[in-house]
């Protein structure tokens, strides 16, 4: 192979590389709940910010530097598994504080419609919104909804684009990070299917043990 022919070649290579890498890094959703990739046990969690129910920004690092947290991603007020799971996280609420632990829920729901679910279950813990769904994605559990579901969604009179204020279909994949001071996930439970959510006692029984 000539010199000539040789750089030819690998300008090509190198080309497609940076091609493929740049796909990968754009690409930081899923196609479906079953191919998450979730950040593992052990990491620190991503450097995000999210907001609550005035419209504020607050970064998920700043807020576990007080004391240990525990972050639940669920879909959505629309959703009655969600609804339930959260109903079901106040009954050990007061558990998980004398613990020492603080509760945040987070969702792709608008900031102002969090106030409705708080109240439609009585929540005294904290919701939080990730509209554009960037703590989602950055905890590597957001996956996006064929057209079909959407679509299927909206014959309920569930909008998620109007519910979001996005048009990007991303939902997360249930989940629940427990994460100590220094922002490291000590625990976390993740399910595809939507249908099942970690039991109340489990939860408990993880927060004592790396109390």
């Amino acid at each position: 192979m000539t010199l000539r022919k040789y750089s030819i070649y690998f300008f090509s290579v190198l080309t497609f590389v940076l091609l493929i890498s740049t796909f990968s890094t754009a690409q930081d959703y899923a196609m479906s709940a079953e191919e998450v990739n979730p950040v593992l046990i052990s990491s620190t969690i991503p450097d995000v910010s999210v907001k609550n129910t005035d419209g504020e920004n607050l970064n998920l690092r700043d807020i576990v530097k007080d004391q240990p947290t525990i972050f639940v991603f669920y879909r959505g007020g629309w959703c009655p598994y969600c609804n339930s799971h959260l109903a079901d996280l106040k009954k050990i609420e007061d558990d998980l504080a004398k613990e020492g632990y603080k509760v945040f829920a987070i969702s792709a729901d608008r900031p102002e419609l969090l106030k409705k679910t708080m109240d439609k279950n009585e929540l005294t813990y904290t919701l939080l919104s990730d509209a554009p769904m960037t703590a989602a994605k950055a905890f590597g559990i957001a996956f996006k909804m064929d057209d079909k579901t959407v679509e299927r969604y909206k014959s309920y009179d569930i909008d998620i684009e109007k519910d979001s204020g996005y048009d990007h279909h991303l939902l997360p994949a249930p989940a629940v990070f427990l994460v100590d001071q220094e922002g490291t996930i000590k625990f976390s439970y993740v399910n595809p299917n939507y249908k099942e959510r970690i039991d109340g006692g489990i939860l408990l029984a993880a927060a004592k043990a790396f109390n």
